[in-house]
């Protein structure tokens, strides 16, 4: 079965804002080891795809993830958020049982 990960349109936008204004060419996710739940999300930008990456295409949007953190994230949102708390990247994990208040780290 096909692992799926799915992104808002103000998560896409955003992207595309912060990779055509710089001269990266791929926003990367990566799930680590670590932070306050046990594992943390990772938010990066590319100009290299990995042997191991995987890539999402939406318009001409391309994200990069491996498959080691996709089985964590299968099912996932991710969504771009700007409020008056700030601006920020976030997951919406089916797979989590928990999660640190700030939102960077989890639990499975």
């Amino acid at each position: 079965m096909e692992k799926k990960l799915n992104f808002t349109d103000q998560a896409l936008n955003q992207i595309n804002l912060i990779t055509k204004a710089g001269e990266k060419k791929y926003f990367r996710i990566t799930v680590q080891g670590g932070g306050c739940s046990g594992f943390q999300y990772d938010f990066s930008f590319d100009k290299n795809r990995n042997e191991d990456d995987l890539m999402f295409k939406y318009h001409n949007t391309e994200i990069l993830i491996d498959e080691m953190s996709l089985t964590f994230l299968d099912g996932s949102t991710l969504d771009f958020i700007d409020d008056l708390s700030g601006s920020f990247f976030q997951v919406n994990n089916p797979n989590a049982s928990s999660s640190c208040g700030c939102g960077t780290s989890f639990s499975i």
